[in-house]
């Protein structure tokens, strides 16, 4: 067994509308550059777990998508093990590898997610987008999909009359995922309980988008005013489009390695995985995932909440990430939008969260997500930020939720790093 397990290198590429790169090169991409991260050739890798989501409804390509994606690029005769599990894919990669590592079967092991969503022009589209709800209990969601089109629908046409009223004419409807309206449902139960209100939420939007133009790696590196983000265009109540995570296409890797492995190719760069936790959700209201992951993982790493320098978490939405500042103890409940607004969770400010600029503004190509997160904490740690870097950042925190089971996720991966 391993008494310790590092991150020796990561790799990742930018996040966007890659339509001139297929899902082969992507991952070929990422690989190589998490190999030359850390030093090594491709033979060094003793195990890989390679995570997707949607290639399968995609492009039809299911079952053996790593080893279609990795032996091209001479990843061959060893174990590829494909992993999915909703948006938390890719930190399940991670912990898959971390557990593999930690056990002792293995001493260099590679974690790697990618993801294309961009294909067209593709009849399949549709489906792909729809794919989503694959995420969830398939049979609940579709029963209550009816009720959220119909709320929608009603507010659609609400706004509509008051815009005929005022002799204007609201921005067309050019729909958007349901996950959207589950999100804008439960921010506006927030509001109605705690008083939240939408520029907080934009204010953790604006915050995204302007900690983004520090990366280049993002798929948006545009800045955001919070009068701009509330002026955007409305997806569901209070989101507006700018406080939404984007579809994308984008790879991420890391090389996972035990102890031994590291005295034998010694790197200052190296962090320590501290704690690396996954959990699933369960139907009951009084489950929280990721406030029960994340206490055992600070149990695991011996640290505590007010140890820790930078976060990323799991911003599908702006909604997403107030409610988590919540969840995971770093402000007490129903305070998420005044903390925010404080700029508390800023560069600078008393505990920054998604400097690389979150889902909302990196990007969420699904399967890749969790090592995005991972490549921008590592990167942290070892001061290598550039403009974005959190000053004296030692300890850093990674949460990624994946799926939906009874009220909240149906995974929850949190990870711990130490420099």
């Amino acid at each position: 067994m391993s008494d310790n397990v590092y991150i020796l290198g990561v790799g990742m590429i930018k996040f966007g509308k890659n339509f001139d790169q297929s899902m082969k090169q992507m991952t070929g991409e990422s690989m190589q550059l998490a190999l030359d991260d850390a030093g090594l050739s491709i033979e060094d890798i003793q195990a890989a777990w390679f995570s997707n989501s949607g290639w399968g409804s995609s492009q039809f390509q299911h079952s053996i998508r790593g080893q279609v994606a990795l032996t091209p690029h001479g990843l061959n005769n060893i174990s590829i093990i494909n992993v999915e599990n909703a948006c938390a894919g890719g930190s399940t990669a991670l912990h898959s590898a971390w557990m593999a590592i930690k056990s002792g079967i293995y001493d260099c092991a590679l974690a790697i997610g990618t993801e294309k969503m961009y294909v067209q022009p593709d009849p399949r589209w549709a489906a792909k987008v729809d794919g989503f709800i694959s995420g969830t209990d398939v049979e609940e969601t579709l029963g209550n999909m009816d009720a959220l089109k119909a709320e929608a629908k009603k507010r659609r046409a609400e706004k509509e009359k008051e815009a005929k009223e005022k002799g204007i004419e609201l921005p067309e409807d050019k729909g958007h995922s349901i996950f959207m309206d589950f999100y804008g449902a439960s921010a506006r139960r927030h509001m109605e309980q705690y008083g939240t209100t939408q520029r907080q939420l934009a204010v953790i939007a604006a915050k995204a988008h302007n900690n983004s133009t520090m990366n280049p790696l993002a798929q948006y590196t545009f800045p955001q005013t919070v009068e701009q983000v509330m002026a955007d265009r409305e997806i569901s109540y209070p989101l507006t489009r700018a406080m939404c995570a984007p579809i994308g296409d984008g790879s991420a890797a890391a090389i996972v390695v035990s102890e031994r492995f590291l005295k034998q190719h010694p790197s200052a760069r190296a962090i320590k995985i501290l704690a690396s936790i996954l959990q699933s959700g369960s139907r009951g209201n009084d489950s929280d995932p990721a406030a029960r992951a994340a206490n055992m993982a600070f149990e695991k790493a011996g640290v505590g909440m007010n140890d820790v320098d930078v976060l990323e978490v799991h911003d599908a939405t702006a909604f997403g990430e107030l409610v988590l500042t919540e969840r995971l103890g770093i402000c007490p409940v129903g305070e998420g939008g005044p903390f925010a607004e404080s700029g508390a969770t800023s560069l600078g400010g008393q505990i920054p969260i998604n400097p690389s600029g979150g889902l909302m503004s990196r990007g969420h190509p699904i399967g890749a997500s969790g090592l995005a997160q991972n490549y921008e904490l590592i990167t942290q740690l070892r001061g290598e930020a550039d403009k974005r870097q959190v000053e004296g950042a030692r300890i850093a925190m990674a949460e990624n939720g994946g799926g939906t089971i009874g009220n909240g996720e149906a995974s929850m991966a949190i990870h711990i790093y130490g420099k």
